[in-house]
């Protein structure tokens, strides 16, 4: 009897994004997607999600506090471009318009078990004097809406560098269950 090699698996990833340290801003919340390869497909829950609006806490700390759940299954052949998980953080600006606060990403993590990550949170900087005056004369950063949007500036495909928010951090945790190995034979499943 011929064994058959698994034709798929399945990576099942739940947690939740739990807070951010954004000294200098309130009112905060929290978008999440997730980026992966080809090869990958979402199969179960949401592979996107926005928070609500929280405010800073009244300790020394000033966390900005979330606990904001995250679901999802995907499957693959591969684990060539494994999951990774993008963080934007958004709030009102003077005139009460959303604006990004910072863009955050990191792969899932690989092996089973809790995992606790500590993401630091970039902000779009523009490269030219013209659009920094702009931007400062605005007082304001629509990088939101810029049509590459996180992932675009993430994977430097926009026309701005990257620079870190300062002291801007956003901490979650993800407890990615044991991978799943679906074999195939004669259109029954046998195991995992």
């Amino acid at each position: 009897m011929t064994t058959a090699s698994p034709s798929v698996f399945l990576l099942m990833v739940n947690g939740q994004v739990e807070s951010a340290q954004f000294p200098e801003y309130d009112d905060l919340y929290c978008k999440y997607c997730f980026v992966y390869g080809q090869d990958w497909a979402p199969t179960a829950g949401l592979e996107e999600g926005i928070s609500q609006i929280t405010s800073k806490s009244q300790d020394v700390r000033q966390a900005l506090v979330w606990n904001f759940p995250i679901d999802v299954t995907f499957k693959s052949t591969n684990p060539y471009g494994w999951p990774q998980i993008v963080l934007s953080v958004y709030g009102p600006d003077v005139f009460g318009n959303d604006v990004v606060r910072g863009y955050g990403a990191v792969h899932v993590p690989f092996s089973p078990g809790r995992h606790k990550r500590t993401i630091p949170m970039f902000v779009p900087e523009s490269t030219s004097k013209l659009q920094k005056f702009t931007r400062s004369a605005s007082c304001s950063t629509h990088w939101g809406q810029i049509e590459t949007g996180p992932l675009g500036v993430l994977s430097h495909g926009a026309p701005f560098s990257l620079c870190s928010s300062s002291r801007s951090l956003a901490d979650f945790t993800l407890c990615p269950v044991k991978n799943l190995c679906v074999r195939w034979s004669r259109g029954k499943t046998l195991g995992r």
